[in-house]
This record gives C-alpha cells, structure tokens and sequence, in this order.
C-alpha cells in the first residue's frame, strides 16, 4: 500500500478539517430530517461544497452530489453517506438534541454525512495529489423510502462511470478509533410482508357463527415462526418478525378482518427465495384451514449487501497502516440488519465498514443514541484515505 502524500500530513488535514466536522454534526443532530425530507440537510451539504470549491449538485430534490477532480490519473471512486432520520422521540439531554418532535439522529447519519463533508475539505485541500475522481455521494432515505434506488435512476454512478464505492456505518460494538471488515455478506436482505386475514365477523358471544380472522391471524404468526427453525438449514440464517398487528374495534365483536406486517431477513438468495415461497405456502394453508382466506403483498426490498474482497482487502490494510492492527476488527458473521447500499454493490464493486462509536453507546435505533464525535477523525482518515492511496 503506498500514498500520494505523507501520511502525517493526511493526519494533520483531517485535524484541521475535525472542528468545521464536529460542528456541522450536531447541527444536523439538532435538524433531524427524516426520508425524503431532506431538504435543510442537502442544502447544508452543498453550501458546503460550494464554499470548499467543489463541484456540487442536488440530485432528486433531497440528494447530493459532489465531484472532485483530482491532478494524477486514476481511477473513478465513490464515497457515499446516508443523511435521513428516523420517526422516534429522542431522550440523550444532550445540548445538541433534536428540535424538532419525534424525530431524531438515532442511526448516526448525521455522523455518517459529517464525516463525507469533512472528507471534501480535505481533499480539496489535496486536490494536486489525488490519484482520479472522487464522487461523494449524498443519499436521503436509507431508512426506507428507496433513497439509494432513486440515487442510482438519477445516475449518481454514471458520468464519470464510477469502478468502486466505499461507505461506513456506526457501530456502537466498536470502539471509537476503530474499524470493522468483512468480505462477502455483511448485511442481511431486507424482505417485507402485509397480510390481511378475511373471515366473517359477528357477536363476541357467538364465535361459532364466525371466522375469526383474529385467532387466525395469531396461529398463522404462530406457524410461520417455525419457517427458520423447521425449514431453513440450520447452517444458514434467516429471521421471520411480525412487527404490527390490528383487528377488531370492540372486545365483543368479531371483525370480518385482521392485519399484520413484518420483515424478514436472509443472507443468500437460495434462502431467500426459499423463504418466500414457504412463507405464502403457510399462510394461505393456514387460513383455508379455518375457513378464512388470506391477502398477502410479499416486497422484496434490498439484496445482501456483499462486500468485494479486493475492496475489502485495500481497507484491511489501510486501517493497519492509519490506525494499527489492533484497531481494525475481523466481523466473524454479518448482521441480520439490512443496508440499501446493496443496489450500489449490484452495479459496482465496493464495500461497507464498521465504524466504531463506542463505549457505553446505546444500540443503533434507540431513542438514547447518540454519534460519538470521538468517531469522525477516524472515518475521515479512512474514507480520505482510500481514494489518495496509489491506484
């Protein structure tokens, strides 16, 4: 591995870029701005930009673009960081928190775009020596909403066409300082299912002049928990979670129906379809069984994200080189979360790493979570400098 620069002195360019970081961090952390939503955010993002010389673009009304050109031949890379919120009431007392009800930073996007923003001023300041272009992409609605999706149809990877892509994410099982690397599978995909159970409602004191969609709906939640333990290979992984239910207005009155939703997550597209197939099977016998009938919409929302080897292997020793072996941790087994920056690795190769934020941080989620600045000099280095390493 060799760089274009002294390390000392990308050392001392995130330093100097950490402050202006650490501030547009938690003004992000104050304005939470939830999928699609993200104007204040993408206006933030490219003033920015704009103030560091950089060539910026809103992409799809809440999206941005940067592109930097650098003064070495080399190749065309990505660096992406997700900005969008999500619906929960946040609780750290910090003084930064959010203003604004029921939304808040709980993911550590607001980190996750401080520390891409802190990336441009740096390489603005080593335009001279960095090998290529670099594309710093800006995406809203990760947390739903099909935010990379919408980035890759505006054609954020194309013009200049993009070889590979590179984004991190907090991890609070991580020490701030430190990193995490797989190859292969790292995050699950993301399936979800709504199911709508008909049956033939009447009085709460007649239940046999009804179909009950409700005790229905529960034995076929029952049944479909026994797809992982009874039909997946115990040597692969899946998860089947029914996360909201409704049926009924009144406790004596049968409804006519029942609703329920949920997720289910799989790491290979063997179990996945597997999965689905047994999952309708299910339902629809359940249901016939008891007289009823089953509508099911079953979405195949995001791939497993599957991080290159190569890519994998340049961070590795990167994260060697800038933080020491002992920092960079080997992810034994890939999280059962899901990523929409799979749809970025279906079209190029690329990868996702951990970035620690720990110790004491609440889980990814939590309405007491908060992104730990002590982070960002870390993510800088990392992501400045996987694209100023020699091509």
């Amino acid at each position: 591995m060799a760089f274009t620069l002294e390390i000392n002195r990308l050392r001392q360019e995130v330093e100097r870029a950490l402050p202006v970081a650490t501030e547009i961090r938690r003004d992000l952390h104050r304005h939470p701005e939830l999928a699609l939503e993200e104007r204040r955010t993408a206006q933030v993002v490219l003033t920015r930009l704009q103030k560091l010389g950089v060539e910026a673009l809103r992409v799809d009304e809440t999206g941005a673009l940067g592109l930097i050109q650098g003064g070495r031949p080399g190749p065309v890379v990505a660096l992406r960081a997700d900005m969008d919120a999500l619906p929960v009431t946040e609780e750290t007392g910090v003084p930064y928190a959010s203003q604004h009800a029921g939304k808040m930073h709980a993911c550590g996007h607001d980190g996750h775009t401080a520390c891409l923003l802190g990336v441009a001023e740096v390489l603005s300041r080593l335009r001279q020596e960095l090998p290529g272009t670099v594309k710093l992409i800006f995406q809203p609605a990760e947390e739903g909403g099909g935010g990379a999706r919408r980035m890759v149809e505006a054609g954020v990877l194309q013009d200049p066409d993009v070889e590979r892509i590179v984004a991190l994410h907090s991890w609070p099982d991580l020490l701030a300082g430190q990193i995490g690397v797989r190859a292969g599978a790292m995050l699950a995909a993301v399936d979800t299912f709504q199911v709508t159970v008909r049956g033939r409602g009447g009085h709460g004191a007649h239940p046999h002049r009804c179909i009950d969609p409700i005790l229905i709906s529960a034995r076929i939640i029952d049944a479909v928990q026994s797809i992982v333990s009874r039909e997946v290979d115990p040597l692969e992984s899946a998860v089947v979670t029914v996360g909201h239910i409704e049926g009924g207005k009144t406790r004596n009155v049968i409804p006519d129906t029942c609703f329920f939703e949920g997720t289910v997550r799989t790491l290979s597209e063997e179990t996945r379809r597997h999965v689905q197939s047994v999952f309708m099977r299910t339902v629809n016998g359940v249901a016939a069984a008891h007289g009823a009938t089953a509508e099911i919409a079953y979405h195949r929302e995001l791939p497993v994200v599957i991080n290159d080897a190569g890519v994998v292997d340049t961070l590795r020793d990167l994260g060697t080189e800038l933080l020491g072996a002992e920092n960079v941790a080997e992810i034994a087994t890939p999280s059962m979360g899901g990523e929409d920056f799979s749809l970025y690795l279906e079209q190029v190769p690329g990868a996702l790493f951990r970035l620690g934020v720990g110790p004491g941080r609440p889980a990814l989620h939590a309405s007491t979570f908060d992104f730990n600045d002590d982070a960002l000099a870390t993510g800088m280095l990392m992501l400045a400098g996987y694209v100023l390493r020699e091509p």
